[in-house]
Order: C-alpha cells, then structure tokens, then sequence
C-alpha cells in the first residue's frame, strides 16, 4: 500500500521534510516513488515554509494512497494557500 508522508532531512537542529509518496513497507528515509514537495516547519527570512505539489498530491490520492496525519494537514493547508493566491473572479 502507498503512503504519503515526510521524510526527515536537513542538519541536527535544523529539519526539513520531504513530502513523499513511498510504500508502507519502507523505512522512514528509503525509497520512495515520488516527491511532490518539502516542509520547512522554522524558515527564516525569505525562504518558503511549504512547497507541494497538489496536483499530484491529489493524483496520488485519487490512486488510493493514504496520507500520514502531518500530510494530511500539509495536503489541507497547501490547497487553502492556493486558493487564498488565486484570483478572485471579477463581478460583472
């Protein structure tokens, strides 16, 4: 079975995730068959705190991969920024 979930990277005190798509099988950091985007939890400056993919987020899960709970939210708040960014439409 697919899951998609975070993989731990970056220095000691400084993590950054990588949101993948892998069996349920691998370990933590192993193989995986997709990334569809990182986690910063602490960015500092300019640099972007989430960056996914939800397009084919929503592919992955369409084909029946369960999300871990921190995805699963990630997954909800990278759709309300999305559409928090898109345009609204003008009235006519």
């Amino acid at each position: 079975m697919l899951r998609i979930r975070l993989q731990r990277h970056g220095s000691t005190h400084a993590p950054i995730y990588r949101i993948a798509v892998c069996e349920n099988t691998a370990r933590r950091d192993g193989r995986f068959v997709e990334i569809l985007g990182t986690y910063n939890p602490s960015p500092k400056g300019k640099a972007v705190g989430l960056t996914l993919d939800v397009a084919r987020a929503d592919y992955w899960l369409r084909c029946g991969a369960q999300p871990s709970d921190t995805a699963r939210s990630l997954i909800k708040r990278a759709r309300k920024e999305a559409a928090e960014a898109a345009p609204a439409p003008a009235a006519a």
